[in-house]
């Protein structure tokens, strides 16, 4: 079965509790429990999370901080960080379930199949690598992959061509034959001479940067093989003087690059966004490595890359990076030495440099924005595959709603440091973009039990307790049971028209043992609960039931439990076996 990020929940109700059917309403009575479709909350801001990794003297993270210990400055304006929260590596892990069965239902006979815990997606950008550098960082990668994975790992290999991809997986030989059907495929259409760089292409058009224009020029007259006067540099310089021919050329050869780099570039990011939309859907730890030599983001696709960051974050997605083009040296094309000129080639060695240096921001941009890791200027990739597989053991999640923020969707740049950072370095997202309108409490309160569900941490805000049960229909299918008991005395009701109210969202979501979102049920449960009613309930607690039509196999469930009046969760996992 293909997943599909983020589903749509199907809502469905059903509970049971002797203290609550007990005691049904009178007639004409307001019901003391009453089912939705929809949950609502009561207030819903925009919050923007910061992803921090802190690190020691020896560059080991560090994950001994409080809150107060971090300072977060939005436009250089001091924020207050209403949520805070420690991200580990290696999280709680799934939790088998002790059911006691009744009925024809039977407890779990065996113990349950290894449970896909963590996902690792390699990114290979071989729209921009060139075939020595996909080469070797294919070897280190094969190499990496076979001595790391294990029953809990899931490996995934994609392109940003988008034509080599191998789902998330266990099997090695898969792998490692995905791995080895790459090569370069760069854009078809793009002329040697003038070599212009995206970057100089972008100076040329948008920049409006005469030396840049000038150089292409040159190069062009040096293409040709034209008898140059001496004094051409300087007349290239002045822009009165151009020589309409070179001019042309110069200009068609950077339309042309700047075209394609511009389809290039906002197709990578949608490759990254598309392989976050399919993480999301994985329950665990995750985790993406950018194979790249990176490629330069115009001003126009910085709100792309913005909202990719965003999206990792919500989706607790780490992005490492790798520039596969190790350490580098300057080496303009030997087509553009002939005839030689000094500044002609000081200018194109400038061009070149500066693009290579541009090209890298996005892998250090991505890597910081999310918490990752970027390796870069040394030539031991499998170094830095290893340190790509061992994400870093903390990270901080620093969460400020914005004060007095305009919805504008402009750029705001972020800045966090420490109260004490004597002998510490900290990796922190640069910036975000505001939203352009306001945001609406429903969805986002959707949206934070979406990403609870998709993820594996397991949280303890409502004391609950999860079994699974199963009953066989046939040989090839059974029936699986979920059963939540939740303790309410520590849930807060608000008191209306005598009622004790309260609206509980409890969501069940069904996974394979390679991580793979089957189904989910999302139940909403009203309570407008008398005195009375109120003590029983606190006393006895409520039991929630789903069940899932299954095929024999093993199974991971995942479980997230909301309220709307002090809007607490709890999750928790739970793992199955069904013969």
């Amino acid at each position: 079965m293909t997943p599909r990020a983020r589903p749509l929940f199907i809502a469905a109700v059903w509970m049971y509790s002797p203290c609550l059917t007990a005691q049904p309403p009178a007639s004409g009575d307001q019901p003391e429990i009453t089912a939705r479709d929809t949950p609502t909350f009561s207030t819903g801001v925009n919050l923007v999370n910061v992803p921090v990794v802190v690190r020691d003297r020896e560059g080991h993270a560090v994950g001994t901080l409080r809150k107060e210990d971090f300072q977060v400055f939005d436009k250089g304006k001091p924020q207050i960080v209403s949520r805070f929260s420690i991200e580990r590596a290696n999280g709680p892990g799934t939790l088998v379930a002790n059911p006691s069965g009744t009925g024809q239902e039977k407890p779990v006979p065996t113990p349950p199949a290894p449970i896909a815990k963590r996902f690792v997606a390699y990114l290979f950008d071989d729209v921009h690598l060139s075939f020595g550098d996909l080469t070797r960082a294919r070897d280190a990668a094969d190499l990496q992959i076979v001595q790391s994975l294990d029953g809990n790992t899931r490996v995934a290999i994609y392109t940003t061509s988008g034509l080599t991809t191998s789902d998330f997986t266990a099997d090695r030989d898969a792998l490692h034959q995905a791995l080895f059907t790459l090569q370069p495929r760069p854009s078809a259409g793009h002329q040697s001479c003038p070599d212009v760089s995206y970057y100089q292409a972008d100076l040329i058009l948008n920049k409006q940067d005469p030396r840049a224009l000038a150089t292409a020029m040159m190069e062009s007259a040096y293409c040709s093989g034209a008898n140059l006067p001496p004094n051409l540099e300087a007349q290239l310089q002045d822009q009165r003087r151009f020589p309409s021919q070179l001019e042309i050329q110069a200009r068609t050869a950077a339309s042309k690059v700047l075209e394609l780099g511009v389809r290039d570039s906002r197709f990578a990011l949608e490759i990254l966004t598309n392989i976050i939309l399919r993480m999301s859907a994985l329950p665990g730890t995750k985790s993406m490595v950018l194979i790249s030599e990176g490629f330069l983001l115009l001003d126009e696709h910085r709100q792309e890359e913005a909202a990719v960051m965003d999206r990792a974050i919500r989706a607790n997605i780490i992005i490492n990076s790798l520039n596969a083009r190790g350490l580098f040296t300057v080496d303009p094309d030997a087509s553009a030495k002939l005839n030689g000129g000094e500044q002609f080639m000081n200018n194109k060695s400038a061009y070149v440099r500066e693009s290579q240096l541009q090209n890298q921001n996005v892998l250090a941009e991505l890597a910081a924005g999310t918490g990752g890791t970027y390796f870069h200027n040394s030539n031991d990739l499998g170094m830095g595959f290893r340190r790509m597989a061992s994400p870093p053991e903390f990270v901080y999640i620093l969460g400020f709603a914005p004060r007095n923020e305009k919805l504008d969707g402009s750029y705001h740049t972020l800045r966090v440091t420490l109260r004490n950072s004597k002998d510490l370095t900290l990796e922190a997202r640069q910036g975000y973009y505001a939203p352009s309108h306001a945001v609406d409490s429903q969805e986002e309160a959707k949206r934070e039990i979406q990403d609870a569900l998709f993820s594996r941490d397991e949280l303890a805000g409502i004391p609950i307790d999860l079994q699974l049960q199963f009953v066989a229909i046939s040989e090839t299918s059974a029936r699986l049971a979920v059963l939540v008991h939740l303790d309410v005395k520590q849930l807060h009701f608000g008191k209306i028209d005598g009622r004790n109210n309260n609206t509980l969202t409890v969501t069940s979501g069904l996974f394979d043992t390679n991580g793979n979102y089957i189904s989910a049920i999302q139940k909403i449960i009203d309570l407008r609960l008398r005195d009375e009613t109120l003590q029983n309930v606190q006393s006895s607690g409520i039991n929630v039931r789903t069940s899932f039509d299954v095929a024999p196999g093993g199974y991971l469930v995942r479980l997230v439990v909301r309220d709307s009046q002090g809007q607490t969760m709890a999750a928790r996992n739970g793992a199955i076996e069904i013969p």
